[in-house]
């Protein structure tokens, strides 16, 4: 990677358009804390704004906080530049374009329409759905994401895992979120499977992943892909990322318990 490049990323997070701060506590210890409970190499999952995410055993806790500070930088960017979330790809437009300006590779960009084959719609359910056809039935991401879902679904309505996502992820009849999971590869290099989703339904949604309708009242459309980052370009805006992020992270990243 040529050192333009990772100039370029290191421009561009130093001069990212965000929200401001929910908190106001920039600096705050707490911010520090939320980060480096991902510094682990444990079976690990998160909610990072409107993205639930689930990281394989071994993966590094350096690999866990990039991603984590990557898609939220993504999707703050996106929010700024695109606040109507019914323009739902446009909305996308701008996340992937931040997603590939911090050095991220996206495979995928093209979004399908879900059919579903009942009459029955049921978010998790088709999430899964969505999941297996892109990477297989038995792909281990798959398997860690269904796990991730079934512990939420156990959750309380008002714990403040399910309370964040369906803030970020909704607005009224419409809906932008978010699935991946984290591997180490042959090589023994991280890499993310993602899936990306966007919801429409005839009715205002009251939550997303476990939210049921008839499949004529829901349109889900869905964007599978393999995405990786250079790790010249991870390595050069690791730092600059945890600091642009500092005062939203507090807000913005919450751990799960332990699967």
């Amino acid at each position: 990677m040529s050192p333009k490049y990772v100039e370029d990323a290191l421009n561009y997070v130093d001069s990212a358009d965000l929200p401001e701060p929910r908190s106001g506590r920039r600096g705050s210890p707490e911010s520090k804390t939320v980060l480096d409970a991902l510094d682990t190499t444990r079976q690990q999952a998160a909610v990072v704004g409107s993205e639930v995410v689930a990281f394989a055993e071994g993966v590094p806790g350096v690999f866990r906080q990039n991603l984590a500070n990557s898609t939220l930088l993504a999707q703050l960017v996106a929010t700024k530049k695109v606040p109507d979330k019914a323009r739902i790809f446009d909305w996308y437009d701008a996340y992937f374009d931040a997603l590939a300006n911090i050095g991220w590779t996206v495979q995928e960009r093209n979004f399908a329409v879900y059919v579903e084959s009942g009459q029955n719609f049921e978010a998790h359910k088709a999430i899964i759905a969505v999941l297996s056809m892109a990477f297989g039935p038995g792909a281990t991401a798959v398997a860690m994401l269904t796990g991730t879902l079934e512990a939420l679904q156990s959750m309380d309505a008002d714990s403040p895992w399910i309370t964040l996502f369906s803030k970020e992820s909704m607005a009224a009849d419409t809906a932008t979120f978010q699935v991946s999971a984290v591997e180490k590869g042959p090589d023994g290099e991280p890499f993310v499977t993602l899936a990306a989703f966007g919801l429409h339904a005839t009715k205002d949604l009251t939550q997303v992943l476990f939210f049921k309708a008839r499949a004529s009242d829901v349109t889900l459309r869905h964007c599978s892909s393999k995405i990786a980052i250079d790790a010249a370009v991870a390595a050069a805006v690791q730092q600059p990322l945890r600091d642009k992020l500092a005062a939203h992270a507090v807000d913005f990243v919450k751990t799960l318990p332990d699967l």
